[in-house]
């Protein structure tokens, strides 16, 4: 696709505004409420008014988001549990031509493969890592994740994360953004209009990052698991915005695009 091409499809009177051509047909396994298909939608959103769908690769992990493959429609590879960095430098690497965003989940991204999506961003892997922080395990019972927060009830943690026994809730954005290879690294939600207009614009971004070579882009989706919170969905929306945006306050912490707005002046004017 050439940079003329792209800035047609950018044009306003040509973004999608009804259901995703990328979104399959097939019944989502989600739990009501959750914030795992709202993500989706503006993935494929993005890949679609971007016009790169024969170009873009997503490696979804083991957790919720192991059925992504279900629902977006592209091509997709499946990695070990917490092994979605790792597994998307080599595909980017090997296909650098290819569009190659990572989709996991707070227990696989901040727990088991901590060392993954670090080294992967140090080194600066021209790749997408969306990260959705829903502050538990949600796929495997509900328990205790790395960015459970103090005095949260799981179930592993009945009577509340305590600091004493269980330790302190990772930022792990935060340590991202200290990190050299990372160009973007935003904190955003998906829980009302507004915040899914910003969230989806957040992942625009980032694929335009992804197309220009500026390093890898993060984007953590603060989100709700009223399953394993045991709350209804709407009351999880509230708790979400009273408890995590606290903790995980939303906005972006680095962005290094600012610095070269001249790059982007053709695809967002």
């Amino acid at each position: 696709m050439t940079d003329q091409e792209l800035k047609e499809i950018m044009k306003p009177e040509n973004i999608v505004y009804k259901k995703s051509g990328l979104l399959r047909d097939n019944i989502m396994h989600y739990c009501p409420g959750c914030s795992h298909g709202v993500t989706h939608k503006l993935i494929a959103e993005v890949i679609e008014e971007l016009g790169i769908k024969e170009q873009t690769i997503g490696i979804s992990p083991v957790g919720c988001s192991v059925f992504a493959y279900n629902y977006i429609d592209v091509d997709w590879q499946e990695a070990a549990h917490g092994r979605a960095p790792a597994l998307a430098t080599a595909v980017k690497r090997l296909l650098p031509d290819k569009y190659v965003f990572t989709y996991q989940g707070d227990g696989d991204l901040a727990s088991i493969g901590a060392a993954e999506i670090l080294h992967a961003c140090n080194r600066g892997e021209n790749i997408v890592c969306i990260f959705v922080n829903n502050a538990i395990y949600g796929m495997t019972g509900g328990q205790m994740a790395p960015t459970t927060l103090v005095g949260m009830k799981t179930a592993t943690t009945p009577y509340g994360r305590n600091v004493d026994r269980n330790g302190y809730p990772m930022k792990i954005t935060e340590l991202i953004a200290q990190l050299p290879g990372t160009c973007y690294v935003t904190r955003q939600s998906v829980e009302t209009p507004a915040a899914v207009r910003k969230t989806k614009q957040a992942i625009k971004k980032a694929f335009l990052n992804q197309k220009e070579k500026k390093g890898t882009s993060f984007i953590e989706v603060v989100s709700t698991c009223n399953s394993g919170w045991k709350i209804d969905p709407i009351k999880a929306n509230k708790w979400m915005q009273e408890h995590m945006f606290k903790f995980y306050p939303l906005g972006d912490m680095k962005d290094s695009v600012k610095d070269d707005p001249e790059s982007y002046k053709q695809y967002i004017e």
